[in-house]
């Protein structure tokens, strides 16, 4: 029990407890990372954990899905709210995470093989409606959890337990993809500057809509030609003057064919999707139909009822 305070004197206020600025520690997971040693996604897991502390996102407020891959083991690493679901399925499931509670940060994590394969189809789809999430694609260019086979980013020529006489196919551009599909930020970083990556995810997740950030990250177990060496040389910033505004100099430098450049190659601002959804109609900045069907949907109720 507390003694009374003396007559004529105030209590004294208490002090606030200090507030503790955040560390990577609040958002390491249960579940250590179980990569290969020297894998380039440790070095993403590391970026991601840094940005989520310089940003104080509560890990409450956190969610981080994936699909099926190497990479798509990220959300056990992380304490945050994991989904891991099936293959292909990291976009559509991180959109409804989004819509359903908006005030979440949510990140998409996925490969090469999952996103650009299987989970194509979901792709353009999330880009053009300028949700606001955060893809974050870890690109290897070959499929590491089933043993070493082709996949869309791999290069033509290379030999893939896939393709004994090399690749035949074109392999795809996610920059270009995403900048054609209508992204409003598109980046490339590379496992192998660690500090320049931190940059690109920050700023990522900060941009209100669509956000892609295409990682390479090398295979140092199947992705044999690709790994370090083979990309380190080849890996560059773009130019000073590159302006991130300009959709025509974006795609250019997404399809330099001698150098892998790395930074923010487009971003622009656009109405982001949800924020659409919760002011209505008027604010799409569009004319609305001036005579809508009207639909009686008690009569259809009741007639499938």
């Amino acid at each position: 029990m507390s003694s009374p305070t003396p007559k004529g004197q105030t209590k004294p206020q208490e002090c606030p407890p200090p507030v503790r600025e955040k560390t990577v520690h609040d958002y390491k997971g249960r579940i250590k990372p179980i990569w290969c040693p020297g894998c380039g996604n440790y070095s993403v897991l590391g970026g991601l954990t840094r940005i989520f502390a310089q940003l104080e996102i509560e890990p409450e407020d956190l969610a981080v899905v994936s699909g099926i891959g190497c990479s798509s083991r990220m959300p056990g690493f992380i304490k945050c709210y994991g989904y891991h679901g099936v293959h292909g399925r990291a976009l559509p499931s991180a959109i409804g995470v989004k819509l359903g509670n908006p005030r979440m940060t949510v990140l998409a994590v996925g490969g090469d093989g999952d996103g650009l394969s299987i989970g194509m189809g979901h792709f353009p789809h999330a880009a053009r409606r300028n949700i606001d999430i955060t893809y974050v694609l870890l690109d290897n260019r070959i499929y590491g959890l089933t043993k070493g086979q082709t996949s869309p980013t791999t290069a033509q020529g290379w030999w893939t337990k896939t393709s004994p006489e090399g690749v035949l196919e074109v392999p795809l551009n996610p920059l270009e993809l995403a900048i054609v599909f209508g992204a409003t930020f598109v980046a490339r970083g590379y496992s192998g500057r660690p500090r320049d990556l931190d940059g690109l995810l920050k700023a990522a997740i900060e941009h209100k809509g669509f956000s892609l950030v295409h990682i390479i990250s090398p295979c140092v177990t199947f992705g044999k030609g690709a790994g370090y060496k083979f990309f380190g040389p080849l890996v560059d910033r773009l130019s000073g003057d590159h302006d991130p505004t300009n959709r025509s100099q974006a795609l250019d430098a997404a399809l330099d064919p001698e150098k892998i450049l790395t930074g923010i190659f487009y971003q622009i601002d656009r109405p982001e999707y949800v924020k659409l959804l919760q002011d209505g109609g008027a604010a799409r900045g569009r004319e609305l139909d001036p005579d809508p069907p009207k639909i009686d949907v008690g009569t259809l109720i009741q007639r499938f009822s």
